[in-house]
């Protein structure tokens, strides 16, 4: 995973005397400072975390990005000149505590950054999941599956203790179907799950994931249950099992894809001590809706145009923060893109009409 995609070999950087602060050091932040930095622009990149990488390093497993490819992509936009500021989180006006913020130790302002830098890219990523949003998703053994796998992958980096990953029962539930759903099932797996359940309310041909990826699941002994609706989590104090209902596909929907129809007097029951949701991630932009002069769309992403410019002068945004969660590839490169308008923008000027 290289980041640095600009840089020529040999190529000798003039520098500028223009600054640009990042802020999110995943797929889509480290892309955009690998080019500026190419082009001769100071860069600084604020990050709550430990250490560069975002989800790379804290969200996903090993074997789908491996770390040491990682860590090696930042050592060189390190030794380029790129200016890593960690465990330091930007705030704007409301708190709210998401993943990833057990490490921070500093803070700033956003309109602190946006007064200091030429300019400034907003590339928080989605740290937050989705809640299923039924009876009983508050009893002990409900996990959000981003905070379930988190919590795993840092403790195994040593960051934080043993005793902060959640208790996994012999019997667990994954809702959803996406590479987050079939990554929480292995972990579930690996955690000592005897029985693990990937419950999807439309087919294994409309997962997410891609059949391939369910079809790995299902050769390691994990079940697949297709066209299944969860409505309710039941329990008295922990979770004892969930109540499903059967779907049926129907016309497809704003996705494109079959919209998924409950069959009417088609309730059931499993047992279940553990149920985990991945339903998705929201995006989690460091200001409420118009603070600091920058707008939200409806569905809580960065309002941007086709050159990454938001409703506040000199600021961008890029990845899953302003297009709504996607593949790194993707995030990676809609940073690269963002940091050409920058560059455009810090050489030639202009800002988008309101």
């Amino acid at each position: 995973m290289k980041f640095a995609l600009k840089c020529s070999p040999g190529q000798k950087i003039e520098r500028r005397s223009e600054k640009v602060a990042i802020i999110g050091a995943g797929p889509a932040g480290l892309g955009a400072a690998g080019y500026l930095i190419c082009k001769g622009f100071q860069v600084d990149v604020y990050d709550k975390l430990p250490e560069p990488g975002g989800l790379m390093i804290f969200g996903i497993p090993e074997y789908r990005v491996p770390k040491k490819n990682v860590r090696a992509g930042v050592k060189e936009l390190i030794e380029l000149g790129v200016n890593f500021i960690l465990r330091t989180k930007v705030v704007a006006d409301e708190e709210e505590h998401v993943d990833g913020d057990d490490f921070v130790e500093h803070k700033v302002h956003l309109e602190e950054l946006i007064n200091n830098y030429n300019a400034v890219l907003i590339a928080t990523g989605t740290w937050k999941s989705r809640t299923l949003g039924v009876p009983g998703e508050n009893l002990k053994g409900v996990y959000l599956a981003l905070d379930y796998l988190y919590r795993i992958y840092t403790s195994e980096l040593g960051y934080l203790p043993k005793s902060v990953i959640y208790p996994t029962g012999e019997k667990v539930a994954v809702i959803g179907a996406g590479l987050t759903a079939v990554d929480a099932a292995i972990e579930a797996q690996r955690q000592g799950a005897k029985e693990v359940y990937v419950l999807y309310r439309r087919t294994i041909n409309e997962a997410p994931a891609g059949k391939m990826e369910i079809q790995g699941l299902i050769k390691r002994g994990i079940k697949f249950v297709e066209l299944v609706g969860i409505t309710e989590i039941l329990g008295k104090d922990h979770v004892e099992a969930v109540k499903l209902i059967k779907m049926r596909l129907g016309k497809p929907d704003r996705s494109g894809r079959p919209a998924p129809e409950p069959i009417p007097g088609s309730e059931y029951t499993m047992d279940m001590d553990t149920v985990i949701a991945a339903v998705g991630e929201v995006p989690t932009p460091p200001f409420k809706d118009g603070c600091c002069g920058i707008k939200l769309t409806l569905h809580g992403t960065i309002d941007i145009d086709q050159k990454h410019r938001t409703t506040r002068k000199g600021v961008f945004a890029a990845g899953d923060v302003a297009t709504g969660p996607s593949l790194i590839g993707k995030a990676l490169k809609n940073g690269i893109d963002a940091a050409m308008a920058i560059e455009e923008y810090l050489l030639k000027g202009g800002w988008r009409e309101q």
